[in-house]
């Protein structure tokens, strides 16, 4: 019965193609008709529905890969490129190297870094030699021939069209891919929380040369605030929840995912569904590069992802050979470090030679000059072990989430594939389920293994930060492994912090301690994450709503739709009126800039307290209380900006009561009200106005607000007076889901992408769902084949290598 319905939906969708409509500006071939969807080589039937969201239908696993490669090059050629420039070694090349990258795939501060890693990672054979690992510790056949087709779609799409994208028209790096091109972009993924954030220090590790220098050691506190801020200012965060049925209207589950990710280049999401009858039905979105869907639904189990706080990596101390830096003790016994020497080739110049070092530990990470200084000296250097290099499951566990039928299922695909790198999980099922857990890859530390083998370095780092700094002198220090775990190495399944069918899970980006604040987690190891420590304002405002959701009850998907778009400010509802207050007693209404300048800011008092603690688009009085909440946190601590200190006895309401007598505190507010009376904005202006994207040569005003005020609906802004004030948003919202169930085989499921579809300024779908997104709406998901087919927008091709 299924393998004739299956065939039944392929009999019907191939039959659209004898009627559909000219394509998509973005995806116009001229298809010829089918009887079936496979012929001459891959293929797949695409169908777009409103805003340009495909609905890629195919035999098998290559031929949904080669419709999702195909699809993703119609809206996102130029992106992809420039990616795929990156993982070959290639951007010195085309593009210099003293160049920046964007950042979406490394943290190399130039392409002359970014290509001796990638092109280091390419000659050692890494990712060919992790794709040749039998399942599970490699990646399954299914998984392989997603990548195969998806580099062939990605092809063909090249082969066939001609861009009309003005990033990348007639560029000569744009240019045919591999199968390991496609693999290694997964590879930059899954090291993006380790290797990725240190490229600089492993290509630009030296050994020390001449006369031995003086013997400096690491600042440790540096290197605390060093592993904390790469926390705390990266690019990519989240908010997720789920609710069980105790909580909803019909005792099904609920789930709101809000990933916050960049809003330009390689690291954006892209939407589709993808469909192999009677094998595989999932939508949501996906990482551009790769052909699985990492966050989504389909008709049982919905599913998102949070930055985790684990930290992925640990250092080696390692002690030299006094005659030679390149030689390393373990037991005493001398060990040579291993040369990787890497040839970069260089527009307009001669080729660039460097030799990379590593050990059994991995690679030697040194920058004399960063922030902290790493040394390399004549006794000591330090290397850098990241269990993700050695892990491409990401798109094996992927697959088992779509297949899914519940949240059990997930954390079985969790369980024995094991392969996320730097998230964690919030899911919610049709049978009123939920599911958190911090199912991370992470070098097995634990806080015995710290406690015996941590250098002076790490007994200060791993209490404070989870960095473990391990001494390598000793074998009997290096990571050991778990029974249940798949890599060795690595923390198994039984280690991680799970929470299950809990009223609520939410996360924020903090860690699992309160995930649910009537259910702490506790009992973790110290490198997963702290407890019992000051929360974000984000967390503290998530749990206050969707805990007080849950305690509501009778919840629906309009709830949580609601919920996205609240904007409300949790830091502004406990400041501000203390704030519009204080301003008010200030001796003449006026206060001293930080510059000396006596600033007359008695029109901003009523201007605060008319406020109406939102970041809605339309709220006056936003921006001036963003402008100076900014520059009050930038000046007071942490510790003077409130008069009742955080408690661990109540982490949801402290620290709460603004210091209003703190020295920093009127010189914020001078600043602030200067600030935009020099760039002629009125204190009381509409925060769309000036908090703003231009597509089209149009503003689109966004809602939402910055990280430090605690709004769910998180959003990054670039700041530039001159212009008008926001005048973009580098990172923030991006694909927004709020799906649950009704009964039916249909999921009920809104969704956004934040940033809309293509990247081509010339695509119908570059600007349709930001305008969506500054009006507060969404798109009705189409996930049933009824669905699908009754859209006004439907469009339909198939796709094929001849």
């Amino acid at each position: 019965m299924r393998t004739t319905r299956a065939r039944r939906l392929l009999v019907a969708a191939v039959a659209l193609l004898t009627a559909s409509a000219a394509l998509p500006a973005a995806a116009a071939e001229r298809p010829a008709r089918q009887d079936r969807p496979s012929h001459g080589g891959l293929s797949a039937v695409i169908r777009y529905t409103e805003y340009g969201i495909p609905h890629i239908l195919a035999e098998d696993y290559a031929g949904l890969g080669f419709g999702t490669g195909w699809a993703q090059a119609a809206d996102q050629v130029c992106t992809l490129a420039d990616g795929f420039t990156t993982v070959r070694g290639d951007r010195s090349r085309f593009f210099g190297p003293a160049a920046a990258t964007d950042l979406s795939l490394s943290s190399a501060g130039d392409n002359l870094s970014s290509d001796l890693y990638f092109r280091g990672v390419r000659q050692s054979g890494t990712v060919a030699k992790l794709l040749a690992e039998p399942a599970p510790l490699g990646p399954s056949r299914q998984a392989k021939d997603l990548i195969r087709g998806f580099a062939a779609g990605y092809n063909t799409w090249l082969a066939k069209h001609r861009i009309t994208d003005p990033a990348c028209t007639g560029a000569a790096w744009v240019r045919p891919i591999t199968t390991l091109d496609v693999a290694t972009r997964y590879y930059a993924l899954a090291v993006l929380g380790g290797q990725g954030g240190a490229v600089d220090e492993i290509t630009g590790a030296t050994p020390p040369t001449g006369a031995p220098a003086p013997e400096r050691g690491v600042d440790a506190a540096a290197l605390v605030q060093a592993v904390q801020d790469r926390s705390a200012t990266s690019d990519m965060g989240s908010n997720a929840v789920a609710f069980s049925g105790a909580t909803t209207a019909n005792g099904r589950g609920l789930l709101l995912g809000n990933p916050h990710y960049p809003w330009q280049g390689g690291r954006r999401f892209w939407q589709s569904q993808q469909t192999i009858p009677g094998e595989l039905n999932v939508a949501g979105a996906a990482l551009l590069g790769t052909p699985t869907v990492a966050i989504g639904y389909n008709s049982r189990v919905a599913w998102s992802h949070t930055v985790a706080t684990g930290v992925p990596f640990n250092l080696t101390r390692l002690t030299l050979d006094p005659s030679d830096p390149t030689v390393y003790l373990v037991d005493g016994k001398p060990e040579r470090m291993t040369r990787r020497t890497v040839t970069v080739a260089v527009k307009e110049g001669a080729p660039v030679t460097r030799t990379q070092w590593w050990t059994r530990y991995g690679p030697v990470v040194a920058d004399p000059d960063g922030d902290p200084p790493l040394p390399w000296t004549a006794t000591t250097a330090y290397a850098f072990n990241d269990p993700n290099a050695a892990n491409f499951r990401f798109a094996d566990t992927s697959l088992g989430f779509g297949r899914a039928r519940s949240t059990a299922d997930l954390r079985a695909s969790l369980d024995r594939h094991q392969g996320l790198p730097w998230v964690n999980t919030v899911a919610a099922d049709s049978a009123g389920h939920t599911l958190f857990t911090q199912s991370q890859v992470l070098p097995r530390i634990t806080d015995d293994l710290a406690a015996r083998c941590s250098t002076d370095l790490g007994r200060i780092t791993y209490p404070q930060a989870g960095l473990a700094v391990l001494d390598g002198s000793r074998a009997a220090c290096t990571p050991g492994s778990d029974a249940d775990a798949v890599q060795p190495g690595t923390f198994g399944p039984a280690r991680m912090p799970v929470l299950l069918d809990a009223p609520y899970v939410e996360n924020s980006n903090d860690s699992a301690w309160l995930t649910n604040a009537d259910r702490p987690l506790t009992g973790y190891e110290r490198i997963f994450g702290d407890v019992g420590t000051q929360r974000t304002p984000r967390t503290q405002g998530a749990i206050e709503d969707v805990a007080a959701m849950a305690e509501r009850g009778g919840l629906t998907v309009r709830d949580l739709q609601d919920q996205e778009f609240a904007n409300r400010v949790p830091v502004g509802d406990l400041t501000a009126a203390d704030a519009a207050k204080a301003c008010a007693a200030l001796p003449g209404g006026t206060a001293s800039g930080s510059d000396g300048t006596a600033v007359d800011v008695a029109a901003a008092c009523p201007v605060l307290a008319a406020w109406d603690r939102t970041m809605d688009t339309g709220s006056r009085g936003a921006l001036l209380f963003d402008r100076f909440w900014r520059k009050l946190t930038a000046a007071v601590p942490t510790a003077q900006q409130w008069r009742v200190p955080f408690s661990a006895a109540d982490p949801v309401h402290t620290p709460n009561t603004l210091n209003t007598a703190a020295p920093g505190f009127a010189t914020a507010l001078a600043d602030a009200v200067a600030e935009l009376r020099a760039a002629g904005i009125p204190l009381d202006a509409r925060l769309g106005e000036h908090q703003f994207v231009v597509r089209g040569g149009q503003r689109i005003p966004v809602p939402g607000g910055t990280e430090a005020l605690g709004v769910w609906n998180k959003i990054e802004p670039v700041w530039n007076a001159g212009q008008g004030g926001y005048t973009d948003v580098a990172f923030g919202s991006s694909h927004i889901q709020a799906v649950g169930w009704d009964g039916s085989r249909c999921p009920v499921a809104r969704t956004l992408l934040t940033y809309s579809q293509s990247s081509n300024p010339n695509s119908p779908h570059h600007s349709d769902q930001t305008r969506l997104f500054s009006a507060e709406k969404w798109v009705t998901a189409r996930f049933c084949e009824k669905d699908i087919l009754s859209s006004a927008a439907l469009k339909s091709v198939r796709v094929h290598e001849s």
